[in-house]
């Protein structure tokens, strides 16, 4: 959860940001047993301001401003649309009604070989389980899809919630370290796991995941 993409390279002057290298034709919408999950759209803005201004979730992902504001919604979901962000991100709705929860999304490494995956949930839909129904869709897309080797997926210490759905989706924990918070404005503890794609496709061969 704690590298989600809100909003990705804002600790850099503008000229030193990735540019955009991919169109959106490569992030297949994804659907669950509740869940769609697609491209954000300008319809989200409200939705996405209401739910990502809440400091219990900006202070648990890394680059989250708080307070956020319509216009930080805005600004997202621009740049998600021109490939500025990540390199798929994701909006997460519930499949019977469309309402947006959430964010999602994956980062390529430098390496080539690994991406990062991100998550945050509005609070009035933790603890249903999306998260980790999210989590898992992603996660298989990334390994059917393209040539990885491995996905990390960074939490918090404190994030027992997040932790939960990580370790759900078959990662298993490397170390601890520290990451910049944008919302808390400092370094703070997080807690690093992986999940390589021998695991997974024995997790996927015995079931354990769905």
């Amino acid at each position: 959860m704690f590298s989600e993409m809100l909003r990705d390279g804002q600790s850099r002057p503008p000229e030193e940001r990735p540019r955009p290298e991919r169109s959106r034709t490569d992030c297949p919408i994804l659907l669950s047993q509740r869940l769609v999950l697609r491209a954000p759209h300008e319809d989200d803005v409200d939705a996405l301001a209401h739910l990502a201004n809440n400091a219990n979730i900006a202070t648990m992902v890394a680059r989250m401003p708080h307070p956020y504001t319509i216009a930080d919604a805005a600004d997202f979901v621009r740049r998600t649309k021109a490939g500025a962000i990540g390199k798929c991100v994701y909006a997460i709705t519930k499949a019977d009604t469309g309402a947006f929860l959430g964010c999602c999304g994956i980062e390529p490494h430098e390496d080539g070989k690994t991406v990062e995956l991100g998550y945050w949930l509005g609070e009035p839909h933790w603890n249903k389980g999306y998260a980790t129904e999210a989590a898992q869709s992603l996660t298989d897309m990334v390994f059917r899809t393209r040539d990885v080797e491995q996905i990390d997926a960074r939490c918090r210490v404190m994030n027992i919630a997040s932790r939960r759905v990580i370790q759900k989706c078959g990662f298993q924990f490397q170390a601890t370290g520290m990451v910049q918070s944008l919302a808390v404005g400092g370094m703070v503890p997080v807690e690093w796991f992986r999940l390589d794609r021998r695991t997974w496709v024995s997790l996927k061969s015995w079931g354990n995941l769905g």
